[in-house]
């Protein structure tokens, strides 16, 4: 059985699939942003080995929260979960940065550069990071006219474009990004149509299964199914050039 971390999962879809890993019997550490969703967190999956605190909105906060997990020993897998969602309005972090930027892209940049490296990593990117360019140049979004949901679809590329970018420095680790679908928690809205039974699965599934089909590294996943992720996440230079943004941003460079 493994021992998994998932970040942003005291709801949605990150709670959904740390319930379904319990019900399979691996441990699972828990995140959540402030107390009072830790203890909603504890409450509704008692199971979970601990919930572990910490706001992924500023550089600090991240480092923090890595540290928490470091604390509580080594796991084999890490799934980058959290995210605030596409509906998001213009708000700067104390670091002076978009916080949908700070949360959906830095703060998953920094918990893999600061966790203890475990087996598997997964990270979650969104069926509308199809539809937009990486926009590097304009990655904080100083230039441009605000819009919520490029920025969230932006980010979600960013998250793509760091798991492939992992996977091929980290050869030893089973690195791979999905999409869940759009599906209605509370980020993705009552009128999403996608599946909500099958939107936790895959995440669970690249974390602990012993199917051959999971035990990959590099790909792209909808609904247990490999699929093409944007072209831009497999550009080398492209990610190699977020790498830099964010190691220059945070001043945490990504372990080689």
């Amino acid at each position: 059985m493994s021992r998994i971390f998932i970040s942003g999962s005291s709801t949605g879809l990150g709670l959904m699939a740390a319930e379904l890993l319990v019900q399979q019997g691996h441990d699972v550490v828990l995140h959540a942003r402030n107390r009072s969703r830790a203890e909603d967190a504890r409450r509704a999956l008692p199971q979970a080995e601990a919930v572990v605190v910490g706001d992924l909105e500023t550089i600090a906060g991240a480092k923090e929260t890595a540290s928490r997990v470091n604390d509580l020993g080594h796991f084999d897998a890490v799934i980058h979960n959290a995210a605030v969602g596409y509906r998001e309005a213009s708000r700067v972090t104390r670091d002076g940065l978009p916080h949908v930027f700070a949360i959906n892209t830095l703060s998953a940049y920094l918990l893999t550069a600061l966790i203890a490296r475990p087996q598997r990593l997964v990270y979650l990117s969104s069926g509308m990071h199809h539809h937009v360019g990486a926009s590097l140049d304009d990655i904080l979004w100083r230039k441009r006219r605000w819009n919520g949901a490029d920025a969230y679809a932006e980010s979600k590329l960013h998250d793509a474009m760091l798991a492939f970018a992992v996977a091929r420095r980290w050869r030893d680790v089973h690195v791979n990004a999905l999409e869940p679908g759009w599906v209605p928690t509370n980020m993705g809205g009552p009128g999403a149509p996608d599946d909500m039974d099958q939107a936790h699965l895959t995440q669970a599934w690249l974390a602990a299964s012993d199917d051959p089909q999971a035990r990959v590294t590099g790909k792209y996943f909808y609904h247990l199914k490999r699929m093409t992720a944007n072209p831009q996440a497999h550009d080398v230079a492209l990610q190699d050039r977020l790498l830099h943004i964010c190691a220059e941003l945070s001043g945490i460079a990504l372990p080689a």
